[in-house]
């Protein structure tokens, strides 16, 4: 019981940053923050993510190229250039990589407001640093797996934010169903999004890419719209776009 608590708790934390932190403030500026507290999400994402970092700056800038060139070929992650989702994370690695080491540079217009702390993405990337963070999972697995085979869930949690990447970028272009006709084959997967705190709506989001809330309809759900509302209310961030409403033809969310 312990260790699926452990499991369950890792999956939403360090979904929770790369949902909020990554994806809609670095590459989206949904939000605003101050540095501090921005430097403390960075902090945040190199423990929720341990050996599985992936630096906040290079996401922007990949999601940005993403919304940018969506299922073509300079699209880095996309599964209309993979012929399986493994291979699409293979894929989604080595352009990562390629972008973090400077080898690919994007045009500058897609670098405008990214967030950047140099120094911490040196230590998180840092294969000692990944290789600590592999041995603390090892050693919790040992601690709390009351079974052997409870040990085949250990690489899901040392590669996990790779993992939650690669599962919302190939099934929410493969299958789901759509609120809105876009140039593309985004899709949403789940109608009530508890599993990917509202990363599963990704046809909605291609639609409105700067809405903070990426569920459009009663039925859907957007938990880290929400976890943004508590910490706008909070003043640890600054939301942009809460007032937004929708013009096309669909329900407004909930405020």
């Amino acid at each position: 019981m312990a260790l699926f608590l452990f499991v369950v708790l890792h999956w939403y934390i360090s979904l929770f940053f790369q949902s909020v932190f990554h994806h809609r403030y670095a590459a989206h500026g949904i939000f605003s923050m101050s540095k501090i507290w921005e430097r403390v999400f960075f902090i945040g994402s190199y423990i929720a993510h341990g050996s599985s970092y992936i630096s906040p700056h290079t996401y922007g800038l990949m999601h940005r190229l993403h919304h940018e060139h969506t299922d073509t070929p300079e699209d880095p992650h996309s599964p209309s250039n993979s012929t399986n989702v493994l291979a699409m994370l293979v894929q989604t690695r080595n352009n990562y990589y390629d972008i973090h080491s400077g080898s690919v540079v994007p045009e500058k217009k897609y670098f405008k407001n990214l967030p950047c702390w140099e120094s911490m993405d040196r230590l998180a990337h840092n294969w000692i640093s990944r290789i600590v963070w592999i041995l603390i999972y090892a050693l919790v697995y040992y601690t709390l797996a009351p079974s052997w085979w409870f040990f085949i869930l250990l690489p899901l949690t040392c590669a996990l934010s790779s993992v939650q990447g690669a599962i919302v970028n190939w099934w929410a272009h493969r299958l789901g169903y759509t609120n809105f006709a876009v140039s593309n084959t985004s899709v949403n997967i789940l109608r009530f999004d508890i599993f990917f705190m509202g990363e599963a709506y990704h046809n909605n989001h291609h639609k409105n890419p700067s809405y903070a809330n990426n569920a459009h309809r009663k039925s859907e759900w957007d938990m880290g719209y929400q976890c943004m509302k508590i910490m706008d209310k909070l003043g640890i961030i600054q939301l942009k776009t809460r007032s937004k409403r929708r013009q096309d033809g669909l329900p407004k969310p909930n405020q």
